[in-house]
Order: C-alpha cells, then structure tokens, then sequence
C-alpha cells in the first residue's frame, strides 16, 4: 500500500490532531450503521494515499441529493429519566446557548432546537435525507416512526421542523457569514457549522483530513462499492500512540468525484464502528429548488435564535483543541502524540463531581457511570466512553481527551507536575 511521507502532508495539518476532530464529530452528529450490502470490490486504476488525498480536497461537487444511514456506538450509558446521550449532552442542548426565545417572549427552548435534536445522533442509528444546491442551500430531514425533524438552509435563514411537535426554530445568518457580503469572522465560521450538512460524510472526512500529521499513517487500502458508486478505501491510522482510544478512520472516496461517500471510525476493543456515516443512495444532479423552501405549517410554534447566538457553537467538529480555547480548554500535555492530545479545563468548583455533600443515592450512581482514580494530581472520577473520555478532579478541574483512563490519569499528573 502507498504510504504518504508525513513532510508532504504538514501544510494540510493542524496542531492538534485528529482525535478531537473525530470526537467533534462524534459529539455533534453521527454514525451509521456496521456495513452495507456490496456488490464486490470494483477494479480501479492504483491511485497513491497522497494524490487521493489531493482528490478529496479538489472535489469540488455541489450539487447532490441521496439518503445517509447513521450509527453511533459511542458505549454511552442509559441515564435514570433518559436514553442514552441525549438531553443536550452534546452541543448545550435546548437549554443551552441557542434556545432563543418563544414568540411569547418567556424564553421556551424549542424542542426543535438543532442542538437538542442532532444530539440525539449520538446514539443509535438513523437515517437521514440530504439535498444540496451549492454552499447556501441544503436540507436534511431525519426520518423517525412517526414524525420527521428537518432543517433547511437558504440563504440567511435556517429553519428547523419537527412535524411530532409541531415546533419550529429560526436562525438568521449573521451579516459576515459566508455568502454574505463581506462574509469572515468567528460568527461567520460558527454558522457554517450549524448548516445541514455537518451531518454528512463529506464534513466528517473533511475534518478528519485536515488534522493529518506526522504521527498519522494515510494508506490506500483496497476499493468498495458504496451507494452503487466506485470508491476507493483511504485507511488513516495512528502512528505511537498507545494511549488513544482510535484504532482507526476509514474514509470511502468516489473514484470519479473525490466526495466521501462513507466514514467509518473504529475505537479499540469491539466489533461495531464507534461511528458510521455513509450514503446508500447518491445523485449528483441538481435538487429541485423546492426542496430548500419552508414555511412554518399553520399552528407551529416559532422559537426564534437571539441575534447574538443565531450562529451558535452547535456542532462544528473542532479542528483541534486550540479552536475549543475560547471555552477555557488548554492543552495540558503538547508533547504527545497528535492521537494523545488532552485538554484540560478548571471549572473553579472544588468538591469535584457530585460534591462532598453527596448523599448515598447520588454516591451509588457516580459508582455506576465513573470510576475512581488517583494520581500524583490528587483523587477525582473517570466518565468513560468508547471513544471520548473525562476525568473530573475533586480540586475542580475536567481533563478530557480521545484517550484511555490511564492516558488521562497520566496527563493530569504532568499537569500537575509542570507547576
């Protein structure tokens, strides 16, 4: 198999790696399911894992409409009053900074809210419909039993549906963001991260590409049919990090275009793909231009964004740890391998999880989701995922990292012993 040199791949990479971006993903969107129905490996001109790469970042495709399977593995655990990963446990939720105000003013999150529903992609499988026509309009609908959650992209406005409840909440771009005139800025990059296709293999390739470095293997590995299109298979692998939790990304690129057509994550220990994202059904002819208008039904409840939180944080994967900075995470161990990374946050809440004052039925549930640990840091607990865990110290400090509880134990002992 061709192997990339990693000095070829700095000017792509990032400073801190793939393992948030994955986890990014993760946490905001998606999954699918463990495989799809294939009809035999397509024979395809040899291709080097650098010229595919180069494919994948020309693709220059915009129009394009199909039904995405997703499914998440993430190992969560079932809490007491809700299922698995949801309740805004990632993104802030309907409470969180995007819940905006009702029409009657008194500040009703929506459960439409984008945040609150696209968190429930974190487990589980779904199957969603995509459409896009260009960068300013896209559309994606979750199909459920019953219902059906949509949003939809045109222009400035980005509304979201959920025909169960009959709820709406409406967003408008704000004036830098992309699109619009004089498109740049913070705000500008947070919108583009709201958008409907954040949910798609393409975002979740793109951002996985983006953090290839030097403690990265990139390979070609084979060919797949996927949604009845010709792929190649780009398998990218951590290089020296024992620690991490990713045994590995596989990425499936249509041989014609360069789109991603499929996104697999695999964590160590286990079968099932921590996340899954892929097409089942593709066309790259152009959406009617219908499908990205909406009006609210008669009857629907309206949440409007606030202005200043209509871009919100919303489910943009990170890039790297140093582009979650604003929300106080610091890297405490810079010298680890780019898969190692992890990033520490001091929430000036002493007690640690639970506080001193727990009583003996909140004690039992923290023994049931968290493990204690020690260290030269002091004592704290450990929330463990398949891919993504955390350690709370009882000095009020939250270490976390696409990492192994003891990859977590060792980076607070550093901490602690660079001060």
């Amino acid at each position: 198999m061709a192997q990339i040199q990693p000095r070829k791949l700095r000017r792509k990479s990032v400073r801190y790696g793939v393992p948030v971006a994955v986890a990014g993903v993760a946490a905001a969107t998606v999954g699918l399911v463990p495989a799809l129905a294939s009809t035999g490996d397509p024979d395809l001109p040899k291709i080097s894992a650098e010229d595919l790469v180069a494919k994948v970042a020309k693709s220059d495709v915009e129009h394009m409409s199909g039904t995405v399977k997703v499914s998440t593995d993430l190992g969560l655990p079932s809490l007491p009053g809700g299922g698995s990963g949801g309740g805004g446990g990632f993104g802030g939720g309907p409470h969180g900074s995007d819940g905006g105000e009702g029409k009657d003013g008194k500040g009703d999150a929506a459960d439409a809210s984008p945040d609150k529903k696209l968190s429930e992609l974190a487990s589980g499988e779904h199957t969603l419909r995509f459409a896009a026509d260009g960068p300013d309009k896209q559309r994606v609908s979750v199909m459920e039993d019953a219902a059906e959650y949509s949003m939809v992209h045109n222009g400035r406005d980005l509304w979201a549906y959920d025909s169960g409840s009959n709820t709406a909440w409406h967003a408008k771009a704000p004036k830098d963001a992309k699109g619009a005139k004089g498109g740049h800025g913070k705000s500008a990059e947070r919108w583009q991260g709201k958008k409907p296709d954040a949910v798609t293999p393409q975002q979740a390739a793109k951002q996985a590409l983006k953090a290839v470095g030097k403690s990265t293997s990139v390979t070609v590995d084979g060919t797949a049919k996927v949604a009845g299109r010709d792929a190649y298979q780009l398998l990218i692998k951590p290089k020296g990090a024992s620690d991490s939790t990713i045994e590995s990304v596989r990425i499936a690129v249509d041989a014609d275009n360069g789109v991603p057509l499929k996104f697999t994550l695999n964590a160590k220990g286990g079968d099932k793909p921590a996340i899954d994202v892929a097409y089942t059904k593709v066309d790259f002819g152009k959406p009617d231009a219908s499908s990205f208008d909406f009006t609210p039904p008669k009857g629907t409840k309206v949440t409007e964004a606030k202005p200043h939180e209509s871009a919100g944080v919303g489910h943009r994967a990170p890039e790297g740890l140093t582009g979650l900075s604003g929300s106080g995470l610091e890297v405490v161990n810079k010298s680890a391998s780019d898969w190692g990374k992890v990033a520490r946050l001091d929430t000036g809440m002493p007690g640690g999880l639970g506080g001193k004052q727990s009583d003996g039925d909140a004690a039992q549930m923290l023994d049931k989701f968290t493990d204690k640990v020690h260290g030269d840091f002091g004592t704290g607990r450990v929330f463990s995922t398949r891919l993504v865990n955390a350690l709370m110290t009882d000095d009020g400090k939250v270490y976390v990292g696409a990492v192994t509880k003891d990859g977590l134990v060792k980076a607070a002992n550093q901490d602690r012993a660079a001060k």
